[in-house]
């Protein structure tokens, strides 16, 4: 009888723990235990996560509770890190340029903290930049597609290769 309590009773005292502790609430983006979603519902036992692609995931409290729990939109700002490859042969002032015009012009980035393109690596294929930008947590995703599609599309517009192995 113990043993098939144990579950139930390990996922009650997460339940507590959770609704003491607040690590997340109703609305919240979090990854845990492999996987994310917004919290939907926050009960005893479990809590309820929408996936993006509206799928309804039930975890048991005790295992989240212990844990790693990231909660992903519970502050106002996030960064958005890329790496872009360029060619050996293309000019690195160029592409660095390219960048830095890109993350001016996108009003979506903050100015503050600093935005960065540098130089991160010399690949076997390719020199890689990094391009760290802080943006507000809403619009992470989107700035995060736009500017993958808005580099290549510059790229292009300036001979910048974007060489593959």
């Amino acid at each position: 009888m113990g043993l098939a309590l144990q579950g139930s009773l390990s996922n009650f005292a997460g339940g507590v723990l959770i609704l003491i502790l607040k690590p997340f609430k109703i609305g919240n983006v979090i990854k845990a235990q492999g996987l994310i979603g917004s919290v939907d519902k926050i009960t005893i036992f479990s809590t309820y996560l929408r996936t993006p692609d509206n799928q309804i995931i039930c975890i048991p409290n005790g295992g989240l509770a212990n844990s790693p729990i990231v909660n992903i939109n519970t502050e106002p700002t996030r960064r958005v890190d890329f790496v872009f490859e360029i060619g050996y042969g293309d000019d690195i002032d160029r592409a660095r340029n390219t960048l830095k015009g890109l993350q001016d012009s996108e009003t979506r980035i903050l100015r503050d903290p600093a935005y960065v393109e540098v130089v991160s690596e010399l690949a076997d294929n390719s020199v890689n930049f990094i391009v760290r930008a802080w943006v507000k947590t809403g619009n992470y995703c989107s700035i995060n597609f736009d500017m993958i599609e808005n580099v290549k599309k510059s790229f292009d517009q300036e001979n910048i290769s974007i060489p593959f192995p």
